[in-house]
């Protein structure tokens, strides 16, 4: 049996994570297996025509989301993406009523109104994803200021895919965070495609080159990699509770399947080959996994446990939900704000 309260101090990690315990690495595994799980089941709640609306999945993309928000703590803040599913998960929201929400229930954390792109969840310092591409910089960078204003060491993380990277909202508020040094990361997850266009089409020059013209330190990080991502946000997330402002994380990453649900052909804008490629050999999953097996950190049999519960988990949430009741027709002008 693993001892839990082992720490994983090997000298081929990142100073900042080798204090991280064996049972924080593998609680990391469990929830990134839970994001999976959780996606995959809205895969089929779409394509069997029992979820409204389309998704966009968060597969391939788990190190990120795990990687920044175990950095921390439960009162800080996020702000999240079409593609938030995985935020939300690795933020502390429940699956039973992510699954409400998804399914129009009236126990979903915006009591069905918000649906895959809109979940929002205050409690645990969720304050909500966004449909709009760069639309919650604004947001994120606001919670910062409020942290800042109120005196609290409260630290705010923006989550955006690099097609935000063509928003000038995003370059306002980095410009205001890096003035007034406000404590707020930015989390560019670099999936390479702006939906169907490969980015490198759409985004000139250097992208760590735009922070810093802000004069905002910039940090490219293999999104791939739980432990990378873990110790970039650990060194962001210090600087920005220290009062030293805003950072910039670029997380490489790659996501499975199509820009959303619907996506199933995309051969016409990458290869299958390419997607296999990552499935194989840059899976988040896998790399952690094998990285705790090889260094004597855990045993295979520990990760089929924790893949089964995350299942299991998943499974429960979906059957709740689905028979949840819907909201009262009565509540549809209630909580809706223009």
């Amino acid at each position: 049996m693993t001892n839990p309260t082992a720490t994983a101090n090997l000298t081929e990690l990142p100073e900042e994570v080798r204090d991280v315990p064996v049972a924080e690495w593998l609680r990391m595994y469990r929830l990134m297996a839970t994001i999976r799980a959780f996606e995959e089941q809205v895969n089929e709640l779409y394509v069997t025509r029992r979820m409204p609306g389309l998704a966009h999945l968060y597969i391939g993309e788990e190190a990120v989301a795990v990687g920044v928000c175990a950095a921390l703590r439960p009162e800080d803040y996020i702000t999240s993406t079409h593609r938030g599913h995985g935020h939300c998960l690795a933020k502390g929201a429940r699956v039973d009523r992510m699954f409400c929400e998804l399914l129009g229930k009236a126990e979903g954390y915006c009591r069905g109104k918000g649906g895959s792109m809109h979940i929002a969840d205050p409690d645990s310092g969720n304050l909500g994803a966004n449909a709009i591409v760069g639309g919650s910089a604004g947001i994120a960078t606001g919670a910062a200021l409020s942290a800042k204003m109120r005196g609290t060491d409260q630290v705010a993380v923006c989550f955006f895919g690099e097609g935000a990277l063509g928003q000038g909202l995003l370059y306002e508020v980095m410009n205001m965070a890096s003035l007034w040094r406000l404590p707020v990361v930015y989390v560019c997850e670099n999936n390479l495609y702006n939906e169907y266009t490969h980015y490198r089409e759409t985004t000139a020059g250097d992208i760590l080159a735009r922070p810093q013209a802000f004069g905002i330190p910039g940090e490219e990080v293999d999104g791939q990699d739980v432990r990378q991502v873990l110790a970039a946000a650990r060194r962001a997330v210090a600087r920005a509770r220290r009062g030293e402002g805003p950072t910039f994380l670029l997380c490489n990453t790659y996501r499975y399947f199509g820009h959303h649900v619907g996506d199933v052909d995309r051969s016409y804008y990458r290869s299958k080959e390419e997607e296999e490629a990552w499935k194989r050999q840059r899976d988040p999953l896998k790399i952690l996994r094998e990285w705790m097996i090889a260094a004597g950190l855990a045993r295979a049999d520990e990760f089929e446990v924790a893949e089964r519960a995350a299942r299991e988990e998943v499974a429960q949430g979906v059957a709740y939900a689905l028979a949840a009741p819907y909201p009262d027709p009565s509540e549809v002008t209630e909580h809706v704000y223009a």
